[in-house]
């Protein structure tokens, strides 16, 4: 097992910054003594957002050394969740969910906007390296399905039109709406609230006083 793509060109060192090193020891300190590989993935997700939103093989050794556990286990951890990136990407990495309740919900024709908009499939960086396209499993928010999370941010109840909008706008240079496409407030039904929606004083759990 390898922790890194073979085709990929590795750096030859990785280090913490100052900035990050700060960040990681407050993760680390989180965990009692003995338990300090509790921290892999923080500090895997602080390696990678350092480089450029990759994580080569030194980083994941750093990481490992730092923690003081076999280089094997973090590896293991970041070929696992597919929030690590074993290769560079764009930088906008645009990440459709294809699990379940998105396919249900029109997650096909996403990724048919995604491809046509940045004329790239599945896997692929666009040659000016601002774009990647993936495809992943579920990201969580399988209530305003069908979604996408690009960078850190979330989009959601996407069709066709609002998916290549908002493609749209990022190539040029703007910062489209996060969240919810139709206006949908949180996760509540598209047609309001259905229960609760008023709370009479005497329902208010206060035991009748």
């Amino acid at each position: 097992m390898s922790g890194a793509p073979k085709d990929v060109p590795q750096p030859d060192s990785f280090a913490f910054t100052p900035e990050y090193m700060a960040l990681a020891e407050k993760f680390i300190a989180k965990y009692p003594n003995g338990r300090q590989a509790s921290a892999v993935m923080p500090l895997l997700d602080l390696a990678q957002r350092q480089n450029d939103g990759w994580l080569p093989r030194v980083a994941m050794d750093y990481v490992a050394d730092m923690l003081g556990m076999p280089p094997i286990r973090v590896y293991e951890v970041a070929t696992f969740y597919t929030m690590y990136n074993l290769k560079p990407v764009g930088k906008n990495h645009v990440q459709v969910c294809t699990n379940l309740p998105c396919w249900l919900r029109g997650s096909d024709d996403i990724v048919k906007s995604c491809k046509r908009v940045l004329g790239i499939g599945l896997g692929e960086t666009t040659e000016d390296g601002m774009f990647t396209l993936t495809e992943v499993e579920c990201l969580g928010a399988c209530v305003n399905a069908p979604m996408m999370q690009i960078n850190d941010d979330y989009y959601e109840d996407l069709d066709s039109t609002s998916a290549e909008s908002l493609l749209t706008e990022l190539k040029l240079g703007e910062s489209p709406r996060t969240g919810s496409q139709i206006g949908r407030r949180s996760c509540e039904p598209i047609g309001g609230l259905t229960s609760l929606a008023s709370l009479r004083p005497a329902d208010s759990g206060t035991g009748g006083e």
